[in-house]
């Protein structure tokens, strides 16, 4: 029979295309579960010691930080005395804004205007990671958060970098914490305009 080399190599061709697509499928799971280059960025800034730059060099280099792309905004709220009390603030805060908590990356996220580009609430020590406040889960308390989001790829689309922005002035008059930059700097007004552009 003539259709046995026609059968043979359409088998091996559903072979080599499935095993193409169990790589792809790899592939992407593995893409999915790595942490964004955010998180490690604010790891080894959360780790850092802050006074080893001497005045003169952070003041040279801040400039040139400013001037390039930012992949993500983060701002850090340090509570001023941590405890259950400071805890349950802030999971009656995160009701109140309706945020969603991710089991997988341990964080939450608020919608606000744009919820393609949520904002994220993470613990900021260790960074990363939250309990979920909303289902009482058990933790140590909570000694400060990050909110992270991403900018906008057009100025003209920053209603979520206003929304970011009055968020984090909130918490830090609700929790009366230290507001700090993505540098560990104290945030002030410039760092507020320069993040909603």
């Amino acid at each position: 029979m003539e259709t046995t080399p026609l059968v043979t190599l359409l088998a091996i061709g559903s072979i080599v295309l499935a095993l193409t697509a169990l790589a792809l499928f790899i592939y992407v799971m593995r893409q999915r579960r790595q942490p964004p280059m955010d998180t490690a960025t604010m790891e080894r800034a959360t780790h850092a010691p802050s006074s080893s730059t001497p005045p003169e060099e952070a003041s040279s280099s801040a400039p040139a930080k400013q001037s390039g792309k930012v992949a993500q905004h983060s701002l850090f709220v340090i509570f001023s005395h941590p405890d259950e009390n400071t805890d349950q603030r802030l999971a009656d805060w995160l009701r109140d804004k309706d945020a969603t908590f991710d089991p997988i990356k341990k964080v939450f996220h608020i919608a606000g205007e744009q919820p393609s580009n949520p904002i994220t609430i993470a613990n900021a020590f260790p960074p990363g990671e939250m309990p979920d406040l909303l289902r009482n889960e058990t933790h140590e308390p909570i000694k400060g958060i990050s909110l992270l989001v991403k900018p906008p790829l057009r100025k003209r689309r920053n209603q979520q970098m206003h929304v970011y922005v009055a968020l984090a002035k909130e918490m830090q008059t609700l929790f009366t914490g230290d507001m700090l930059d993505g540098d560990r700097e104290p945030a002030t007004d410039t760092t507020f305009e320069r993040i909603i552009g």
